[in-house]
C-alpha cells in the first residue's frame, strides 16, 4: 500500500480562466473578455466584461510579479 504522506501535493490547475459568467444586464451567462486593469508589485489585477454589452461581471487578481519586476529592471 502506497503512503501519500511523503508525497508533495501539486496544484491540479495553475490558473483558472473564466469563459462565461452571468451578466446582470443581459440576464444570462455570456462569454467574457479579460481586461488588464493594473500592474502591481504583487501581481496583476484584471476585470471580466460581458462580450456582448461590456458590463463588468467579475474580477481576478494573480500573484505573478515577474512582469512588474522585469519592467523595473529595464528602466
Amino acid at each position: 500500500m502506497a503512503s501519500f504522506l511523503g508525497m508533495k501535493r501539486r496544484p491540479q490547475f495553475d490558473q483558472l480562466e473564466a469563459a462565461e459568467l452571468y451578466c446582470p444586464r443581459c440576464k444570462s451567462a455570456k462569454p467574457v473578455r479579460k481586461h488588464l486593469l493594473l500592474l502591481l508589485p504583487s501581481g496583476h489585477k484584471y476585470e471580466y466584461r460581458c462580450a456582448e454589452c461590456a458590463t463588468r461581471v467579475g474580477a481576478k487578481d494573480d500573484n505573478d510579479a515577474a512582469e512588474f519586476h522585469s519592467i523595473l529592471l529595464n528602466r
